[in-house]
């Protein structure tokens, strides 16, 4: 079952075309990974699937992006709704400069839950969800900005769960981490596939081939070709993706 259809998407800022009738079907429960060089429209693309792009002015697409079958950019779609059913995570961790717990709690608490015993239920889910609990269990009132790199990586992969989304969109999660914390991080992807829809951006091709189910490489704002992971790395039906793959270009 496909969790995300985009249908001859193309994306402007302004005059400037940067993604160019993207037809591209994502499958529910996997991993997906984009890939491709600097400037090709890898995280914009990301960005329209929960509507970041309506952020920056003079952006405007053109196409369908189907959720669940529904259009996201119907007149009548609920933005911040979109945005919790479709997480982001960052390049770079970016937990509030709170503590561990509040950085978690204070997405539900926007989202209406006050009761204690709730809200602290759900940090322990979510950091368990993450793979920190046992890390951070004993300095929840700690302040974030004191874990390590990695640890607030996947702190703000548990915020993003908190408010319980089907979608987890990851633009280069592992670009600021040392391999201890991008192995982690790996692992983390492989084990919640099982309850969420993955997207991925990444440069690194080895990450891409590890963890991804499918992927599509994207050129110049085109998807140049999609598929099962194993065949795009092993037997890709264009030279392009065959050139990039192997690193003669990018």
């Amino acid at each position: 079952m496909d969790k995300i259809v985009t249908k001859a998407l193309s994306l402007f800022y302004g005059e400037k075309r940067i993604l160019k009738e993207i037809d591209l079907k994502i499958p529910q429960n996997n991993i997906t990974a984009i890939i491709g060089p600097s400037g090709c429209g890898k995280s914009s693309l990301l960005r329209c699937m929960n509507r970041l792009n309506d952020l920056i002015p003079e952006s405007r697409i053109e196409g369908q992006i189907l959720f669940d079958g529904k259009d996201l950019y119907a007149e009548n779609t609920d933005v911040v709704e979109i945005r919790r059913r479709i997480g982001m995570v960052f390049q770079r961790p970016n937990p509030f400069p709170k503590s561990v717990y509040d950085n978690i709690a204070y997405g539900l608490r926007i989202n209406g839950i006050k009761n204690k015993k709730k809200l602290s239920e759900i940090v322990e889910k979510s950091l368990k969800d993450s793979g920190l609990w046992e890390e951070v269990k004993h300095q929840l009132n700690t302040s974030a900005m004191e874990l390590s790199g990695g640890q607030q990586q996947r702190l703000c992969i548990a915020r993003a769960l908190a408010i319980e989304p089907e979608v987890i969109l990851m633009d280069e999660p592992c670009s600021a981490l040392d391999p201890a914390g991008t192995f982690k991080i790996e692992e983390l992807m492989i084990k919640l596939k099982q309850q969420y829809t993955i997207i991925i951006v990444t440069h690194n091709m080895q990450q891409a081939a590890r963890v991804s189910d499918f992927t599509g490489f994207l050129y110049l704002g085109q998807l140049i070709e999609f598929g099962h992971t194993n065949q795009i790395f092993t037997i890709p039906e264009h030279k392009l993706t065959e050139n990039y793959i192997t690193g003669r270009f990018g």
